[in-house]
């Protein structure tokens, strides 16, 4: 692993590690709601499938910090999907405080924020993880005749 990090140019790695340290916390974040309200943590949401998909994160969000921390293209592929639905999600069951008390919507910044920055550098990231020495590449076998 300490290989593929080292692989990596400086502001890959310090995409790397705000990518792992962002997926950490969340993952936090809901196992602490789980561990603290169980099942029923996300009851405030109207939405049955958002629910569902916020206990979800208490596994996905892991997943992607070790993915990522393994320096795995397809972790940096995960980590785009899930902060990308994760925005919406938040953004989709709490968007009534629009209208009735904007403020209550200043929680969603830094998650907001993270969203921002994984979608910007998720190409670069993505070209830069798939360099040769971080995956092997499959040579095509010469067929004959």
């Amino acid at each position: 692993m300490r290989e593929r990090w080292d692989g990596q140019p400086l502001w890959a790695r310090g995409v790397l590690a705000v990518y792992v340290i962002g997926f950490v916390e969340g993952a936090c974040v809901h196992l602490l709601d789980l561990a603290r309200d169980g099942v029923h943590a996300y009851a405030a949401f109207p939405q049955v499938p958002l629910r569902v998909f916020f206990v979800g994160l208490a596994v996905l969000d892991p997943l992607v910090a070790v993915r990522v921390g393994l320096v795995r293209r397809d972790g940096v592929r995960l980590a785009g999907a899930v902060t990308v639905a994760d925005v919406l999600a938040n953004w989709w069951g709490n968007r009534h405080w629009l209208q009735d008390d904007p403020a209550r919507l200043v929680p969603l910044a830094p998650l907001t924020l993270f969203g921002l920055f994984v979608v910007a550098s998720l190409v670069p990231l993505c070209r830069t993880v798939a360099g040769p020495a971080n995956e092997p590449r499959t040579v095509p076998s010469a067929a004959g005749p």
